[in-house]
């Protein structure tokens, strides 16, 4: 019984990720400068707002503090790819480790 529930819940979490691919055949905005208020703590990176397709207009997500997952780790932001064709795909930002 407990096999079929890990099966429904991966399956779930993986239709969640296939969600957040997007594709969109018009390009976003330049990028909103926004004030980068102080962190609230030591052991916290910024993640710089960035531009979210929504329905059929773009829409601005603003940045925010997340808390660094371990020492020397490095937020590499997400953007807007062109291509391929008059196509732009999202390239989620991620934490880097050296």
């Amino acid at each position: 019984m407990r096999l079929p529930l890990v099966l429904i819940l991966a399956t779930a979490l993986l239709a969640g990720t296939a969600a957040e691919a997007q594709v969109v055949n018009i390009g976003p905005p330049p990028p909103r400068a926004e004030m980068v208020p102080p962190p609230p703590g030591p052991a916290f990176a910024w993640i710089p707002g960035h531009w979210r397709w929504q329905g059929n207009h773009w829409h601005w997500i603003r940045g925010h503090y997340r808390r660094i997952p371990r020492p020397g780790a490095v937020w590499v932001p997400g953007g807007w790819q062109p291509g391929p064709g008059p196509n732009w795909h999202w390239v989620p930002g991620h934490w880097a480790y050296p």
